[in-house]
């Protein structure tokens, strides 16, 4: 029985989708097939969008949502993985830079790095993006004034519960955690994250129970840990670990920036720009602490985002300014990361999602 459960997992099949900015190429969203027995894609198809910095997947599996100058995008999910458009709407803002579903895939959030403004939507049930529910600008003064001197949001994402809100705003070095009304649309802000001055909290993950907070912080190259939950009504965070990203001392040359889970929760993998590589951490589902595995180079430059194959036994990495993915076959077990064949060509990517067909 375990033998035929393992050939089943074997014969799974998969797409990748990559979305790039256009810069000379007008298709903004790429569609590979993934090749899980020998850690490869291959290009099967491709969508014609402006500058899509992120995309993310409906919890249902059966729209995507991609960032475009113009707002965002929907798409339905073919059989094949292919996209169907469904509609265009506007953020009423400037363009996005990160989006993700609430749990029950009735609210689309975009978080805004230029402007700083949080916008909420509302999907409709054939998955397009309705009308908007709610906008937050951020306000305040920065740490860091040759950069950050004014919000930068850059990620916004929901607790399992489907109760906070987490936006991460690196201009501010906070994240904060907003009450989220699911009727209405509506956020509250009902606490605030604390980072270190000058860290820049870029991207946040969940753990799979929803009881633990992953925030990976751009400038300093650290995750912090916190334990999540609600008491009273109340969210409740308390930092329990703080891990470095990369083996070097943190400066300015280096830059914290992709914040992934393997597709089993079981490892958690982060990537540095100026020290390009990526670093790859074991997570204890009990306690949610991480164990550094490695930390070794992408072999391209500026990795902005990376992705362990769902198989755990291969990984890319999108390289924003070598305009190219590397692949690797990796043994967590052993603390290796192997050369996977020749870079494939892509020109700005910016991230990557595993969809099973």
């Amino acid at each position: 029985m375990a033998a035929a459960k393992t050939k089943a997992k074997e014969k799974d099949r998969y797409v990748a989708y990559v979305s790039t900015y256009t810069q000379g190429d007008k298709h903004g969203i790429k569609i590979y097939d993934v090749d899980m027995e020998n850690g490869r894609f291959v290009e099967k198809d491709k969508v014609e969008i402006t500058n899509s910095s992120y995309v993310t997947i409906s919890h249902s599996g059966r729209y995507l949502y991609s960032i475009t100058d113009f707002g965002v995008e929907a798409y339905e999910i073919l059989a094949g993985g292919s996209l169907k458009m469904i509609n265009l709407a506007s953020i009423n803002g400037m363009r996005g830079c990160y989006l993700s579903t609430d749990y029950t895939d009735q609210f689309l959030f975009v978080a805004g790095y230029h402007d700083g403004k949080l916008t909420v939507l509302r999907l409709n049930e054939d998955g397009s993006v309705g009308e908007i529910t709610d906008e937050i600008f951020h306000k305040g003064l920065g740490s860091v004034a040759e950069r950050n001197f004014r919000p930068h949001i850059n990620c916004a994402r929901m607790t399992h519960d489907n109760k906070y809100l987490l936006v991460a705003d690196q201009g501010m070095d906070h994240v904060n955690v907003y009450r989220f009304d699911a009727v209405n649309g509506k956020v509250s802000l009902a606490d605030v994250i604390r980072s270190e001055l000058e860290s820049a909290p870029r991207h946040i993950k969940i753990s799979k129970n929803g009881k633990y907070i992953y925030i990976v912080h751009e400038l300093k190259c650290f995750i912090d840990v916190y334990s999540y939950e609600e008491q009273n009504g109340q969210p409740m965070f308390e930092k329990i670990q703080t891990i470095p990203t990369i083996k070097s001392s943190p400066g300015s040359s280096n830059a914290a920036s992709a914040l992934t889970f393997s597709d089993d929760y079981k490892y958690l993998l982060s990537t540095n720009a100026g020290d390009n590589s990526a670093t790859l951490y074991s997570v204890d589902q009990e306690t949610g602490l991480l164990t550094g595995i490695f930390c070794l180079p992408v072999s391209g430059d500026y990795p902005k985002d990376a992705s362990l194959f769902p198989n755990n036994k291969f990984l890319v990495s999108l390289n924003h300014e070598s305009n190219d993915m590397t692949f690797f076959h990796i043994h967590p077990e052993n603390g290796t990361m192997i050369m996977n064949g020749p870079p494939i060509r892509v020109d700005v990517p910016n991230c990557i999602i595993f969809h099973k067909l």
